[in-house]
């Protein structure tokens, strides 16, 4: 009796251990979650993971309860370079040509909304795609939001029933993103340095209404 007790104590413990170890706070996502123009071709994005990232959609909360965004799903072998040809990334860095040769995103998830879009519906939309990204990051993927498209294109190439109101791709990151502190009164915009991409942020305090 004694020797099955401190076996199933070990059990347990081994059990809480690992649980410990495989846990990822929050706080670590949302840094790991940054928005990624290139992308390690040679790691293959599948059907069954963008799934999975989507089916965060059935747990999230929707303005009304309305819950009228659609998702369309799009890998290397079903039009992604269809969508390659109508996104735009790194408008703020346009002598770059993002995303280099090499590195573009072979995955994506085409948002619709089932409704003419209104304020629920961009709240919606971005409760959605912030928590797609984040499902990406937790398995070790990444991603970016795309909202530079032709949505008339989009919609007319994979028969969309809806109207595409944002694009998500996502794969394996193949660049380096740091974030930077500044002050509310210092330039916002983001920056590539020695092959790094900076993200500048605000300060708590510049946050915080007094």
């Amino acid at each position: 009796m004694a020797d099955n007790y401190l076996e199933k104590k070990f059990e347990a413990y081994r059990n809480a251990s690992v649980r410990r170890k495989s846990a990822i706070s929050l706080s670590t996502l949302l840094k790991k979650n940054r928005s990624y123009r290139g992308y390690d071709k040679s790691c293959k994005v599948t059907e069954a993971q963008l799934r999975r990232i989507a089916e965060v959609n059935t747990l999230i909360p929707s303005a009304r309860n309305r819950q009228a965004l659609r998702f369309k799903i799009v890998t290397a072998d079903s039009g992604a370079d269809i969508i390659l040809g109508s996104i735009r990334l790194g408008g703020a860095l346009p002598d770059l040509h993002l995303p280099l040769p090499g590195t573009e995103p072979e995955a994506f998830i085409i948002i619709c909304s089932t409704i003419p879009e209104d304020k629920w519906i961009g709240v919606d939309t971005g409760i959605s795609a912030q928590s797609m990204l984040l499902k990406a990051t937790e398995m070790g993927l990444g991603g970016i939001c795309i909202g530079a498209f032709d949505k008339e294109h989009i919609k007319e190439a994979f028969a969309l029933p809806y109207e595409p109101v944002l694009i998500l791709a996502i794969g394996k990151p193949a660049e380096k993103i740091e974030l930077t502190h500044i002050h509310a009164d210092e330039d916002h915009a983001y920056y590539r340095r020695d092959g790094i991409h900076y993200v500048p942020k605000l300060f708590i305090d510049d946050l915080l209404l007094k």
